[in-house]
Order: structure tokens, then C-alpha cells, then sequence
């Protein structure tokens, strides 16, 4: 087996009915270990990103979400409670994913995603997850990992609508192929069912998982769209656009 870090009794314990998943066994358990994922931002979605994360046994969690608890939170973000209203988002995700897994270590930042940090914070991991709300911090994401050649995981929602996919540098569709420019009428604020945020949330941290372990196939060059209203899951082929500023000049990373 490669030279990944070995278990304990104790995580053997925590981790065992995951691994008797076909194909997973101790070596998958073993890279989750190994692997690190930065996570933008941990609201509804990026929370519960976190939150499985964490449980399934992620050697390290950066958590980049600025700003403090207010009541509105609360419907959604999984990792914020009531007793914490008006303190720090980040140190609340930080403290309840401890009580959750004390052997993942999770370094939280105090930042949303801005010019100033996201190439820094790209490069601390392996693995990318973007669930900001605004445009602007996922491009930022999206551009710093494609340069970096880390995948990223691209989720989101909008009232009972979600979409999710995943970024291979060099090899699919990138942000910008997508969405050559910031969508017109986009609001910061929008319509949140709890629900939602948390099934695209887990559909995302599987991604995660599959692109660390090597296990199934992910959303490479795949669009799934989901209408929860009617429950209609979609998949859609995408295609990277030869022109794109972003990804268009970029080869598979070997």
C-alpha cells in the first residue's frame, strides 16, 4: 500500500462501516487521512460540506467564511447555534466540527475569499469546495485553481434549485466556460430551504471523497441540476470553451 498515513484502533473503530464500502477499505480511509480541502464558505452549504467531511475522516479542513452569527443563520447552517449568536462564524464551525472528529484537524480562517487570499489558500490543499454566494468568490476560486491544477467542486442552490459539478484543470469545463460573466440581477441574499442547502451539500462531499479515494466517477465534464420541487435530477454534458481566459490555454495535469 502507498505510503499513506496508517490508522489507529480507534479511528479503525470510528471509520469501519465506510470501509466495508466496495472498493474503500483501509487504503481509501487511509488517503482521506492523507488529504486536505479548503471549503468557501460555511453557511448552509459549505457547512454541511464540512460536516461530512469531518465525519468521514478528512486529515484537514481550511474553512474560509468571514463575519458573525445572526439569527437568519440559522434555518441553514448546521454548524452555527443559537447560544452562539453574534460571535464568529468561523470559530463556531471550527469548535463544533472538534466535537465531531477530534482527529481531523480543522484550521479555520476568519476571510471570505478576496484577491488578497485566495491563491494563498488554494495552496494549503488538495482539494477545493466552493459554496460562496457571490460571483466574485468563485471566480477568484475557480481561477486559483485551475492555475494550481487542484480540482474544485463547484456547488450551489437557489430556492428549491440546485446545481453541482466538478472541475478537473486541464481536463473539463471550468467556472468561466460556464459563465463567462457574472450572471445579470444576481443577489446576495435569496430564497433558503435548509433541505436543499444540505442534499446538494452531501452530493458535494461525496464528490470529495470520490476524487480523493479514487472511487466511482465524479461530475468530470457533468452538470447535475436538481429541481427539488418536482424531485427531476438531470445530468447534463458540458464542454470546455476553447477561448476561455481562464481555462482555455490549460493541458491535463500529468
Amino acid at each position: 500500500m502507498p505510503d499513506f498515513p496508517k490508522l489507529t484502533n480507534d479511528e479503525r473503530a470510528r471509520y469501519e462501516w465506510q470501509m466495508w464500502a466496495d472498493g474503500f477499505g483501509e487504503e481509501g480511509q487511509r488517503k482521506l487521512k492523507a488529504s486536505s480541502a479548503l471549503v468557501s464558505r460555511v453557511g448552509g452549504v459549505g457547512g454541511t460540506v464540512a460536516y461530512y467531511l469531518a465525519a468521514a475522516g478528512i486529515g484537514k479542513l481550511v474553512l474560509a467564511h468571514a463575519g458573525n452569527i445572526k439569527p437568519s443563520d440559522l434555518n441553514r447552517q448546521l454548524l452555527m447555534t443559537t447560544a452562539g449568536l453574534g460571535t464568529s462564524r468561523s470559530e463556531s464551525a471550527e469548535r463544533r466540527l472538534g466535537d465531531l472528529n477530534p482527529g481531523v484537524e480543522v484550521e479555520a480562517v476568519a476571510e471570505n475569499i478576496d484577491e488578497d487570499n485566495a491563491a494563498e489558500l488554494v495552496g494549503r490543499v488538495d482539494v477545493v469546495v466552493d459554496a460562496a454566494p457571490l460571483f466574485e468568490e468563485r471566480f477568484l476560486l475557480n481561477r486559483e485553481a485551475v492555475r494550481q491544477g487542484k480540482p474544485l467542486v463547484e456547488s450551489a442552490m437557489y430556492d428549491f434549485d440546485a446545481q453541482l459539478t466538478t472541475v478537473i484543470p486541464g481536463t473539463t469545463p471550468c467556472l468561466a466556460c460556464l459563465y463567462p460573466e457574472h450572471p445579470p440581477h444576481w443577489k446576495r441574499e435569496f430564497p433558503v430551504l435548509g433541505a436543499v442547502s444540505g442534499a446538494v451539500a452531501s452530493l458535494a462531499a461525496v464528490e470529495v471523497v470520490k476524487l480523493i479515494t479514487g472511487i466511482g466517477e465524479p461530475l468530470a465534464g457533468k452538470l447535475l441540476t436538481i429541481n427539488m420541487r418536482t424531485m427531476e435530477f438531470r445530468k447534463l454534458s458540458i464542454l470546455r470553451r476553447d477561448d476561455c481566459p481562464v481555462c482555455g490555454h490549460v493541458s491535463p495535469t500529468p
